[in-house]
């Protein structure tokens, strides 16, 4: 006989909110998501991007996902034959969750301390609702000293991706001081165009909305 399996503790209480943090108030839960929502990751990525995080933690937070619905587990065909692990429709529904969080916090990050770890794709959640429009679904890549990354303004897809865009439709560098003031608020895209301390690439309307400019007719 199986040993019977602990209880999972519960606020027992007939709210939303409390229901929503019973799934996912757990400690690392809401960072695997943030991770899982820039696509498929295998386990090893995953835990090369949550540093602090135990191996027997992070196997026990994706079992108890795979297990509430948020995530799933497949095997890639060949010639990759990994296992890997992404959201459900379910654990995708936390986008604006993790975006409302991303956007609470980022005043927190005027300072960063000396034991904090830095991945250049943490940068995406909060830049999501910072940047602006650009009248159509794009895809923005992003290059930081510390790596490059990329986002998704509209149309379907994971919100964003660690690493270069396959065909961006603008690039945007910057260091990640100047990253840090466009999630806070403090700066825009075009207040850093014109203080040269953003560098927008890309000669399309894209580009040019990032920018600031009015595109030529």
């Amino acid at each position: 006989m199986s040993p019977r399996q602990p209880r999972r503790r519960s606020y027992d209480q007939y709210c939303a909110s409390a229901r929503a943090l019973d799934t996912v108030g757990d400690r690392w839960t809401l960072l695997i998501v943030r991770e899982l929502l820039a696509g498929p990751r295998r386990y090893t990525d995953l835990h090369a991007d949550l540093p602090g995080v135990s191996t027997d933690m992070l196997a026990t937070r994706l079992k108890d996902m795979e297990a509430q619905g948020l995530a799933t587990r497949r095997k890639l065909p060949p010639p990759g034959a990994a296992t890997v692990y992404e959201l459900t429709a379910r654990g995708t529904g936390l986008l604006p969750v993790l975006t409302a969080l991303a956007e609470w916090g980022a005043p927190d990050l005027a300072e960063r301390r000396p034991t904090d770890a830095v991945r250049a794709h943490w940068f995406a959640l909060p830049l999501l609702r910072r940047l602006p429009a650009t009248g159509a679904p794009a895809v923005v890549e992003v290059a930081l000293d510390e790596g490059v990354f990329h986002v998704r303004l509209g149309g379907e897809g994971p919100a964003y991706g660690d690493g270069p865009a396959e065909a961006p439709d603008a690039r945007l560098a910057l260091d990640a001081d100047t990253c840090r003031e466009l999630c806070d608020g403090m700066l825009s895209v075009e207040q850093g165009v014109k203080a040269g301390r953003i560098e927008v690439l890309g000669d399309g309307t894209v580009a040019t909305a990032l920018r600031g400019a009015t595109p030529s007719p």
